[in-house]
């Protein structure tokens, strides 16, 4: 059977949602900053097998249309889980996902029955405001020069190989940056909150990553209890395009 594709209304605004259907577990997708859904790719047929597998590209990635209203990623994550009806899911959130999907762990527990998080950030973990790429990022921005954001984000996240899926995922990710415009607004606080986490938590982190990534991947996992760190071999940030047979048997070991 065919996932189902929707347009999900969300507050002031709607996202792109793709649903596979069926009686297994919710298992939610989360996609990256420098990314959108169609990272998912290689590895949503290995999970539709076991899951009912939800993603979708939030507001101006991908599919879904720039902003036009103030939002926060936690707010469209709830919103999509109350329209397809979903009260609990398993959480697979990579990078910025991985930050949504702790906050939703935090503010409704209840919803959330495990995490996956691969090379997760938090908008409030103290990330080191000298980091050259922090810089970079910021005066490439502020120039609206999209090109060299597409060679900074190629070099600093595709470190294994430029490929053409790699390129289309940085070059969306430079894309939403500029739809986003000043509507993107911050999800709550949840780096000092990590150790009320209870449910079943792993965290992935690719051994070519950046370090400033590779060390915010250490502290979450070291601050959620009971989690643990798995170092993928040979894999940079987009590691849904690097391991996806790893990952997902990562994810049907955590996600029964």
């Amino acid at each position: 059977m065919p996932a189902m594709e929707l347009i999900i209304p969300v507050d002031g605004g709607e996202v792109w949602a793709e649903d596979t259907g069926g009686n297994g577990l919710p298992l939610v997708l989360l996609h990256p900053g420098w990314g959108d859904s169609a990272i998912w790719d290689p590895m949503l047929r290995r999970l539709a097998a076991r899951y009912r597998v939800i993603r979708f590209d939030m507001r101006g990635y991908g599919r879904s249309p720039a902003p036009t209203a103030p939002f926060i990623y936690l707010g469209d994550l709830v919103t999509v889980l109350d329209r397809l009806g979903v009260r609990q899911a398993a959480l697979v959130g990579h990078s910025a996902g991985g930050g949504t999907a702790i906050g939703l762990a935090l503010a409704q527990p209840d919803r959330v029955s495990a995490l996956v998080l691969m090379a997760p950030g938090l908008q409030d973990y103290p990330w080191p405001e000298d980091d050259p790429y922090v810089k970079e990022f910021d005066d490439l921005f502020a120039a609206g020069d999209r090109d060299g954001l597409m060679q900074l984000g190629l070099r600093t996240w595709a470190a294994a190989s430029a490929d053409p899926a790699a390129r289309e995922q940085i070059a969306s990710g430079v894309a939403a940056f500029f739809a986003l415009g000043d509507y993107e607004l911050p999800d709550p606080p949840g780096y000092l909150r990590l150790g009320e986490i209870g449910v079943p938590s792993v965290v992935a982190i690719g051994d070519l990553d950046y370090a400033m990534v590779r060390e915010c991947a250490r502290h979450i996992a070291g601050r959620i209890p009971g989690s643990s760190l798995v170092v993928v071999p040979g894999a940079d940030h987009l590691l849904p395009l690097r391991a996806p047979a790893l990952l997902a048997e990562l994810i049907a070991e955590r996600v029964p």
